[in-house]
């Protein structure tokens, strides 16, 4: 039985995702990937799109952003570099998912402190498991960085 005061289901409140790429093609790529919920034990996802790293940097530092994706290949600030300048400004920067546009580009997504990784070409399965873990952590209380 449930009581007239009682909080909604965390998975019924949606979470909202920053997705930042110059490029609209690959922001309707990560949208059709992720669909409306990466899995079935987390909430649904509102998207907040961001094709500038000021518009990131502004929209970041409003707050209410609970996971980020961010284009690895965005021009003219690639998301590697717009990633780093988060993690280093942003209060509590929410974790970030990076597309990156190669494998060996892993150690500069390391450099940037990314949460996670994902190569090019977007793969929506790898995409859906890397956002629903980020995901998972946030709502955990995990993934905020000191």
């Amino acid at each position: 039985m449930g009581t007239s005061g009682a909080q909604p289901d965390e998975r019924t409140t949606p979470m909202k995702v920053l997705l930042f790429s110059d490029d609209a093609g690959v922001r309707e790529q990560v949208r059709r990937a992720v669909g409306r919920r990466p899995a079935a034990d987390v909430p649904k996802v509102e998207f907040v799109e961001c094709a500038t790293a000021p518009a990131v940097m502004k929209r970041l530092d409003a707050g209410g952003i609970d996971v980020a994706i961010f284009d690895g290949e965005a021009q003219p600030a690639g998301g590697m570099g717009v990633c780093r300048q988060a993690k280093d400004e942003i209060y509590r920067c929410p974790p970030v998912l990076l597309l990156i546009g190669r494998r060996d580009d892993g150690w500069l997504a390391t450099w940037s402190r990314a949460d996670k990784v994902v190569a090019h070409p977007i793969d929506p399965v790898a995409i859906a498991e890397s956002l629903a873990e980020l995901m998972r952590a946030r709502a955990a209380g995990l993934a905020a960085t000191p």
